[in-house]
């Protein structure tokens, strides 16, 4: 709460618990502490919801329980007082950054200068600053994409002033997060592995990659009604800064550690990380959230719709039809058994038919998948970030880490993807751009081995987004996409289908069926600020229509 973001005089230092703050910033270790605990704030989506993703509040996924929170907005319940992923809690993160930006003095280690790691003391604790700032834009992005104008808190309040801010327009919000951005990628070293001898900090490609999503989302529609193309040109550019890096790849699917059965730190090679949110707890709960009703273990959780399966391609590049006989018969397999669809479906989804853990996936109707409590009413299951190196017996368990991506390589070709093609069409290139979106777009395909586009016009834009879609699953962007894009009213996005399997001896025959309509108000396109904030501090205002 804004109320909790006072004016003591201290923070309450978490892993420093029982120092002063005299103490807390004279050290390098306790300083290091204090940075560590700013990115505590890191948003993560295993299940944010009462273990809901929020993907399962869009034509992605359907949660099995309907019990659960996720379904305030699914149903029209979502209000000032009953709140969904607020991010509120992103304000005690940038609390914290501002506390530390203000206290930081590296003076204080000059004390230190005949200690042998005093260069490397000095060195390392440089970069503090500049890792604080861009987590306080990162807070500051995730508090705007949800409510558009915020509060724009570059320091600490006193208690008598915090509940009287004012909210600052969301595209000064975005020019600050854009301008913050440029300036710490400058002092931020390109690998972290090179400075601190470890990764999950934050490095320049971080820095570039959030001025990319950020001037994105302020080029989109729902910020840039009136459609001005120089906000397309700075996403263009910016999504560009990252490219020129010449820093990351995109490996084949097949191949790229962020897909690889061993799980666990193994994703952390992949070559086209560029930032996540480490966990460093072993745990198997996603797995049993997620993991088909039937297998030992399972609670029932968030299941991909037949609207994301229709979004994959057949493997020659072909849309899937529900017209088409022979695409229905070979839904995902073949009668040899070969897959029919894009690679990256068996990748997110497990279908029907599926192995999985030694075991063929069944959802058709009677079969072993399908008939529990919290079984899928998609006909789906989910596969994406699912570690079948986890085990849930509980004779011989097995825990891994789960590290969340916050941004990597394909999201950037894909954002600049988009903004090149609003800004010049998708086969033009500038002095400073000189890649095609096309281009761009094909590279991401190219990774899943599908045939490069050859649409133009409206038709492109529609390619570009539904590569986004398919490539980015699960990944918290299809909740904010929709709405930027203004399209989270649409019939095609609130009906929500799954499908009917009927099984005949060794032959299945498939339904296209209606499981959910998503309820929609225009006043969903921003979050509702909570309403108890509003009473505390009237100059915050509600969002239209809330």
């Amino acid at each position: 709460m804004l109320v909790s973001l006072n004016g003591c005089d201290y923070l309450g230092y978490d892993e420093t618990a029982g120092k002063t703050k005299e103490e807390a910033y004279a050290y390098f270790d306790n300083m290091n502490q204090l940075v560590s605990y700013v990115y505590t704030f890191l948003p993560v989506d295993f299940g944010r919801v009462n273990d809901a993703m929020m993907e399962s509040a869009t034509d992605n996924s359907v949660y099995t329980w309907e019990n659960n929170n996720i379904y305030y907005i699914n149903n029209g319940t979502w209000s000032s007082l009953r709140l969904v992923d607020s991010g509120w809690n992103f304000w005690d993160g940038i609390r914290s950054a501002n506390s530390f930006l203000e206290n930081f003095d590296p003076e204080v280690l000059k004390r230190f200068e005949y200690n042998e790691n005093y260069d490397e003391m000095i060195g390392k604790s440089s970069k503090f600053p500049y890792e604080v700032r861009f987590l306080r834009a990162f807070y500051l992005f995730e508090l705007a994409k949800r409510y558009g104008d915020i509060p724009l808190l570059t320091r600490t309040y006193e208690q008598d002033e915090i509940n009287s801010v004012k909210k600052t327009s969301f595209a000064e919000v975005i020019d600050f997060i854009a301008n913050e951005c440029t300036e710490v990628a400058a002092e931020l070293p390109v690998n972290q592995n090179d400075f601190w001898k470890e990764t999950g900090r934050v490095t320049r490609g971080a820095a570039l990659a959030l001025k990319s999503r950020a001037l994105l989302y302020a080029a989109s529609e729902l910020h840039n009604p009136g459609k001005d193309l120089t906000k397309w040109e700075k996403a263009a550019k910016a999504a560009y800064e990252v490219i020129e890096m010449n820093v990351y790849e995109l490996p084949k699917v097949t191949v790229d550690p962020l897909y690889s059965n061993l799980g666990g730190n193994k994703v952390l090679e992949s070559k086209q990380l560029i930032f996540e949110r480490r966990n460093a707890t072993k745990e198997s709960s996603f797995e049993a959230r997620n993991q088909p009703m039937g297998y030992e273990g399972a609670t029932g959780g968030n299941t991909p719709t037949q609207n994301l399966v229709d979004a994959y391609e057949l493997k020659d590049g072909t849309p899937f039809s529900w017209d088409n006989t022979s695409h229905i018969t070979n839904m995902y397999y073949d009668a040899s058994g070969e897959q029919t669809r894009d690679p990256r479906l068996y990748y997110n989804v497990l279908t029907n038919g599926t192995t999985w853990l030694k075991q063929k996936v069944e959802t058709y109707e009677g079969g072993k998948h399908k008939i529990l409590d919290g079984s899928t009413p998609t006909g789906y299951y989910l596969r994406k970030y699912m570690n079948p190196s986890v085990s849930l017996d509980p004779v011989r368990p097995n825990k891994l880490e789960h590290h969340y991506i916050l941004f990597r390589y394909a999201e950037i070709l894909l954002n600049y993807a988009e903004a090149m093609n609003e800004w010049k069409g998708p086969d033009a290139t500038e002095d400073q751009c000189t890649v095609t979106a096309r281009a761009a777009l094909n590279m991401v395909r190219d990774c899943a081995t599908m045939k490069h586009v050859d649409e133009t016009g409206e038709a492109f834009t529609e390619k570009v987004r539904n590569e986004r879609r398919i490539e980015l699953a699960f990944e918290g962007h299809r909740f904010y996409d929709i709405r930027r894009w203004k399209i989270a009213g649409k019939e095609e996005v609130r009906n929500i289908y799954g499908v009917k399997i009927t099984k005949a001896g060794d032959s299945f025959s498939y339904e296209r069926v209606l499981v959910n309509k998503l309820f929609w108000d225009d006043k969903m396109y921003l979050f509702p600020y909570p309403q108890n904030e509003v009473y505390m501090n009237p100059d915050l205002g509600q969002n239209p229509g809330w």
